[in-house]
């Protein structure tokens, strides 16, 4: 039997949704420090003395940092404390993420203060994804950039959306979700009209955010019917599978997620048209390792 939708609410037509979206806060840019890193990291003079005098500009950055290299080298006899040493261990592919990671994490958290939620393990769920669809992107020997980790991390910004701009219905969903009975796509449309997926792909358009975001918002459940950028597409349902099966962070949807529902969803024949077992075997092998190490890294992170 379904769970009741609670009678003080009724699902929301077309129009009442695109108005309360329309009063959704746009994206802040990234601000020019985070700029001036990303633009450092990725030439090739790599000092790591530079990128350690633009990060302790900002103490939040600092922070999150150091945190995150003492987390995931545990092992280490004295807790780093300097910057350019942190830079040394994790490395620059790291530290990029990580500058990522920071602004959006910070400007988003802005949205989410309507509604009681898990939130901090909302975003290691997001975090893990991006990290995990970097490295399925790069298995399917395409040509791995930022661009597939950021579209990892922002795939469920229509829970965020969703949160500020229907904070009645968002905590009716979850109150349901919680129960794990009923998978959460299915909720959403029930009890407000528009799920997360559709709800964010919408967001991003009124603000006019690449075709890659919008195309993998919408279609992280079903890839096969992205339009274009099929394979990051592909990898970042296949990453959220695996996080909710790893039960890494809170992804808002309770419903158990079993190994084969990540080794058989469609996203694989995406990325991996007509494969034989071998190719498979190695492919999970490689993101078996990762999800060993992502725990220590995603506690540091957030």
């Amino acid at each position: 039997m379904q769970n009741l939708v609670s009678t003080n609410l009724s699902r929301l037509g077309v129009r009442e949704i695109e108005s309360r979206l329309s009063r959704c806060p746009s994206l802040p840019s990234l601000s020019s420090i985070n700029k001036s890193l990303l633009d450092l990291v990725l030439n090739e003079q790599r000092y790591s003395a530079q990128i350690g005098e633009i990060i302790g500009r900002d103490p939040s950055l600092t922070s999150r940092l150091l945190r995150l290299v003492n987390s995931v080298y545990y092992g280490l006899t004295t807790p780093v404390t300097s910057i350019e040493d942190a830079v040394f261990y994790l490395g620059i592919r790291q530290i990029r993420q990580l500058t990522l990671v920071t602004p959006v994490i910070e400007d988003f958290q802005k949205l989410t203060v309507q509604c009681a939620f898990p939130w901090r393990e909302f975003w290691q769920h997001c975090i893990g994804t991006g990290i995990l669809t970097h490295e399925i992107v790069g298995l399917a020997h395409a040509t791995p950039d930022e661009s597939d980790y950021i579209a990892g991390l922002v795939h469920d910004v229509g829970k965020i959306v969703m949160a500020w701009g229907f904070p009645d219905h968002f905590t009716e969903i979850h109150r349901i979700a919680v129960l794990g009975t009923e998978d959460l796509v299915e909720i959403e449309n029930r009890v407000l009209g528009i799920d997360h997926a559709e709800l964010g792909a919408l967001y991003l358009e009124r603000h006019r955010l690449s075709d890659l975001l919008i195309q993998t918002v919408r279609h992280h459940h079903t890839p096969e019917r992205a339009r274009s950028h099929g394979q990051i597409v592909a990898s970042v349902q296949i990453a959220d599978l695996l996080i909710r099966h790893e039960k890494m962070g809170c992804s808002g949807n309770y419903c158990e997620v079993t190994s084969e529902n990540c080794f058989g969803a469609s996203g694989w024949q995406v990325l991996f048209p007509g494969a034989r077992e071998t190719e498979m075997s190695i492919a999970r092998a490689s993101l078996s390792r990762t999800l060993g190490l992502m725990p220590r890294m995603l506690e540091g992170l957030v």
